[in-house]
């Protein structure tokens, strides 16, 4: 049985302030941190390949096909 929690994805709809961490309409791998999410902020791989902290609001959540999760996986 697989207990890997599936990836989810979101585009980022404003990137002001961050425009060499985050490309406006790009999309972006988020990574889990219940603690940002409780402080309004979410976690996702930037422009650098590293993980950092972003106001939720800059975000859309989005639903991607199977094909595209697994390219989006492999960048």
């Amino acid at each position: 049985m697989n207990d890997k929690k599936p990836e989810s994805y979101v585009v980022c709809i404003d990137n002001t302030d961050y425009t060499a961490s985050l490309e406006k309409h790009k999309i972006y791998r988020v990574v889990r941190d219940e603690a940002a999410v409780e402080d309004g902020d979410i976690r996702v791989i930037d422009e650098s390949g590293d993980d950092y902290l972003y106001p939720t609001a800059r975000f859309v959540p989005i639903s991607v096909p199977a094909e595209v999760e697994k390219s989006l996986a492999h960048h």
